[in-house]
């Protein structure tokens, strides 16, 4: 089977790079032909969650500062810290690291040699999402103020689809996201920060949702809702609207983080885990979804860490920021638990990866990173 991950740099210039995309190219059209299993897809993002707590749980370093406990290290303690890595990750992310690191795959774990990292230069959001959604880390995407994606993303071009169309939403707790995946040209709904959900004819739940949404606690200003509002808009259009493609950006993570509140963090990114596993139980449950789903779930971009007091912060001034990682599991991911291999993967390459996970090969006007091979189960 032919399962092995190219090592691509984050450039589009050598020779070699072209062949061995060529040759991914080849594969995922094999891929097709086989018909994948993968029907719909769930791709998940929480906002620069480091991959040090995803593989090594609870850092006390941090958490021993007084600026960073809220002063409350004793519960910080209590409910994150082991003495071991594996039971400290388990107490922060039981799910990722019972069922997905079971049934599907985790990557990212730099201690063991597998190295995912932006190919974009910048090392903050909108370039990652972008690169995220595109394949393609475009240098002239350098602000968060930035325009209109003028690139179409893998969502996008999924809507283009004739079996997809109008079955693709995204549900993003950042009021930017309209524009990373330019709503207004993609043509499928983004319902981003205090945007209402359900459309014109919003179910009872939707209402709700929306009241308490209107009413609700903005510390960030009109700028990012809760992810509370967010998970739960998009877990009722999975309920009764049926998306084929559906996005959930989570933010909470980045948010605590830049206010220097380890404690709160640490919460968000326990919380994710849970709402993870709450959508892949309704998923597991659901005719219409139950082993025809995939998935994929990541960060925009990592954080400081080799000087403790910077992981409040990302940029590329800042050493490490652009280490990130990414899990999957579906019924076409091989079960390769946590990878432990020598590899260097990029964040340009998970968009061609999300569309052959789903039987497509993703085209645009750019260059798209080629797919990484270890997420997807190839037939003889």
């Amino acid at each position: 089977l032919p399962n092995r991950v190219f090592k691509f740099g984050p450039g589009w210039v050598n020779w070699g790079m072209k062949y061995r995309l060529f040759i991914s190219c080849l594969l995922l059209a094999k891929l097709s032909a086989a018909q994948v299993q993968t029907e719909n897809i769930i791709i998940i993002t929480t906002d620069g969650f480091r991959w040090q707590e995803v593989f090594g749980g609870m850092d006390s370093a941090i958490a021993n500062l007084a600026e960073f406990n809220e002063d409350d290290s004793a519960y910080i303690f209590q409910q994150y810290w082991s003495a071991g890595p594996d039971e400290r990750r388990k107490k922060l992310m039981p799910f990722l690291w019972t069922t997905i690191a079971d049934k599907g795959q985790v990557l990212g774990n730099r201690w063991k040699g597998c190295k995912v990292d932006n190919a974009n230069p910048y090392w903050f959001s909108y370039p990652g999402y972008s690169e995220i959604m595109t394949g393609y880390a475009d240098t002239a995407i350098n602000s968060n103020g930035f325009g209109p994606n003028p690139h179409v993303t893998v969502l996008e071009y999924f809507n283009r689809q004739p079996k997809l169309k109008g079955k693709v939403a995204a549900f993003c707790a950042w009021y930017a996201f309209d524009r990373i995946l330019n709503e207004e040209r993609g043509g499928f709904p983004v319902i981003s920060a205090f945007d209402p959900t359900g459309g014109k004819k919003p179910t009872a739940n939707e209402k709700m949702i929306n009241r308490l949404l209107k009413d609700s606690y903005r510390p960030w200003g009109e700028d990012e809702c809760l992810d509370v509002f967010t998970h739960h808009a998009a877990l009722d259009w999975l309920k009764k609207r049926k998306p084929r493609v559906l996005y959930i950006a989570y933010g909470e993570t980045d948010e605590w983080a830049h206010a220097g509140k380890y404690r709160s963090y640490l919460d968000a990114g326990r919380q994710v885990d849970t709402w993870i596993k709450e959508i892949w139980d309704f998923v597991q449950q659901e005719p219409r979804y139950r082993n025809k789903t995939t998935l994929f779930i990541t960060t925009d971009h990592g954080r400081g860490d080799s000087i403790k007091k910077e992981w409040t912060s990302h940029n590329n001034h800042i050493t490490g920021a652009s280490e990130t990682w990414y899990a999957v599991i579906g019924p076409d991911t091989p079960e390769r638990g946590e990878l432990k291999e020598d590899i260097q993967l990029y964040q340009n390459q998970f968009a061609q990866t999300i569309a052959s996970l789903m039987g497509y090969i993703y085209e645009a006007d750019h260059p798209i990173g080629a797919p990484i091979l270890y997420s997807i189960k190839m037939k003889k």
